[in-house]
C-alpha cells in the first residue's frame, strides 16, 4: 500500500503540471493576434490574443479537445497534436520542448530526488584546473555546487569561498539574484539578467517535475520577490547556453563578459557556467586585474 504522503505529493505534482500547461498555453495564445496568423477576426474582441476556437482551428484539433488540454483534463496528447499546437502558436525550439514536458510529463524520465545535490567530481576538478577562467558549477535547482577562485571573485566575492561545500546553506544563484542586494548591484542590466534567469528556471522546472525542492524554491521566490513573481507569470521559456553579462564589479568597475553554459552529459541538470572576455579588451584587462589582486 502506497504511503499517504507519497500519494498526496504525486497528486499535487500532477495538478501543478496541469495548471502550468494551461497557463503556458493561454500565455502563448495571448501574445498572438488573428492578424499575426492570418485568421479573419469578426466582432468585438473582449481580450487580446487568439480565442480557443481560433487556435484549435489552426492546429487542426477540435475545440472540445483543446479546451480539455488547456484545462489540464488531458495528459496524453499525441506527438502530432503537440507539434501542431507548437506550429500554430509559433513556438521556438525551447518553448516546444517545454510544451512537450508539460503536456507529456511521462516522457520526462527523472528520478524523484529529495536531498541536496552532490557536485559532479569530474566537473569540480575541471573548474579548479581552469584557474584563469571564472567558472561555477550549478545544480538543477541553481544551487552553486562549486566555483573556482576566479568565479568566486567575479560573481560573489562578498561570500565565503567555502560556502558551496556546505549542503545545508549553499548559495543559490536565483536567491542571490532576487534577494541579495550585492548580487543585484553586480548587473548593470539587472532586468535583462533576471528575465533570462527566470526563463531558464521555467524550462528546468518542467524537465524535473518531481523535484520538490526545486518547486519549493519557485514558491519561496514568488512570495519573497515581487520582481520574480512578475516575471514568473509571463511564462517565458529559454534554455540559456550563451550570451553576454554586463557587470559593474565593486573592485574593477564596468566590464562585459561572455558566458557559455556547458550541460553535463548525465542529464541531471548540472552545468558549468564559464566567463571570458575578448583578448585585448578593457574587460579582459579588468578580469586580469581582479585575479592578480587576489
Amino acid at each position: 500500500m502506497e504511503d499517504h504522503t507519497t500519494v498526496t505529493r504525486a497528486t499535487a505534482a500532477y495538478e501543478a503540471r496541469a495548471d502550468d500547461l494551461g497557463e503556458f498555453l493561454r500565455s502563448r495564445r495571448d501574445r498572438l493576434s488573428p492578424e499575426d496568423v492570418g485568421v479573419p477576426s469578426y466582432g468585438r474582441r473582449r481580450v487580446a490574443g487568439l480565442r480557443r476556437e481560433e487556435l484549435a482551428q489552426l492546429a487542426g484539433v477540435s475545440v472540445t479537445y483543446y479546451t480539455r488540454l488547456e484545462q489540464g483534463q488531458s495528459q496524453n496528447a499525441s506527438d502530432s497534436v503537440i507539434e501542431s499546437l507548437a506550429r500554430a502558436l509559433r513556438l521556438d525550439a525551447d518553448e516546444t520542448a517545454h510544451l512537450f514536458a508539460l503536456a507529456r510529463p511521462g516522457m520526462v524520465k527523472r528520478p524523484a530526488v529529495d536531498r541536496p545535490e552532490r557536485p559532479n567530481a569530474g566537473a569540480r576538478q575541471l573548474l579548479h584546473a581552469m584557474e584563469s577562467v571564472p567558472a561555477v558549477l550549478l545544480g538543477r535547482r541553481n544551487d552553486i555546487l562549486a566555483w573556482n577562485r576566479a568565479g568566486h571573485l567575479l560573481l560573489a566575492g562578498h561570500l565565503d569561498f567555502e560556502a558551496p561545500t556546505r549542503e545545508d546553506d549553499r548559495p543559490n544563484q536565483m536567491r542571490m539574484l532576487f534577494l541579495d542586494p550585492h548580487t543585484r548591484e553586480l548587473y548593470r542590466d539587472w532586468e535583462a539578467e533576471a528575465t533570462v534567469a527566470v526563463a531558464s528556471l521555467r524550462y528546468v522546472a518542467a524537465q524535473f517535475p518531481d523535484d520538490r525542492r526545486l518547486h519549493e524554491l519557485v514558491g519561496e521566490l514568488n512570495v519573497g520577490s515581487e520582481d520574480f513573481a512578475r516575471l514568473w507569470v509571463q511564462h517565458t521559456v529559454q534554455l540559456c547556453t550563451s550570451g553576454t553579462k554586463r557587470l559593474h564589479h565593486p573592485e574593477v568597475g564596468d566590464l562585459d563578459v561572455d558566458y557559455e553554459v556547458l550541460h553535463l552529459p548525465e542529464g541531471d541538470g548540472q552545468r558549468i557556467l564559464t566567463h571570458s572576455a575578448t583578448p585585448g579588451s578593457s574587460a579582459r584587462s579588468a578580469l586580469q586585474l581582479l585575479l592578480n589582486s587576489a
